[in-house]
C-alpha cells in the first residue's frame, strides 16, 4: 500500500510544485493514517521528500530545455549571451579610445 501511495503521489506534476514543508506534512499524515511504525514512517517521509526534490529538478530541467528550444527557434539570445556581447563591445570601444 505504501509503495502505491508513493507512486500515486509522485506521478503528478503537483508534487514538483509543492514546497518541501507541504510534502513533509502530507507524508506524515499518510504515515499516521497508515499506522506505520515510527522508524518506518520517518523513512517514508524521507523517501517522499527526496523523490519530490528529484521530481522538481527533473521538471525544471524539462522547462529549461523547452524554453531554450523555443528561444533558439525564435532566434532569441539569452541574457548571458547579450551580456557577453556588451562586454566585448565595451572592450573594443576602450581599445578604440586608447588608439586615438
Amino acid at each position: 500500500m505504501i509503495e502505491t501511495l508513493k507512486k500515486m503521489m509522485l506521478t503528478g506534476v503537483g508534487v514538483a510544485a509543492m514546497s518541501k514543508e507541504k510534502v513533509e506534512e502530507w507524508a506524515k499524515k499518510i504515515a499516521e493514517e497508515s499506522k506505520l511504525a515510527e522508524e518506518e514512517g520517518k523513512r517514508f517521509v524521507d523517501d517522499i521528500v527526496k523523490q519530490s526534490e528529484e521530481a522538481k529538478k527533473g521538471l525544471e530541467e524539462q522547462v529549461n530545455g523547452i524554453v531554450k528550444k523555443t528561444m533558439d527557434k525564435l532566434g532569441l539570445h539569452s541574457k548571458q549571451e547579450i551580456d557577453e556581447l556588451k562586454n566585448r563591445i565595451d572592450e573594443l570601444e576602450k581599445k578604440l579610445k586608447e588608439g586615438q
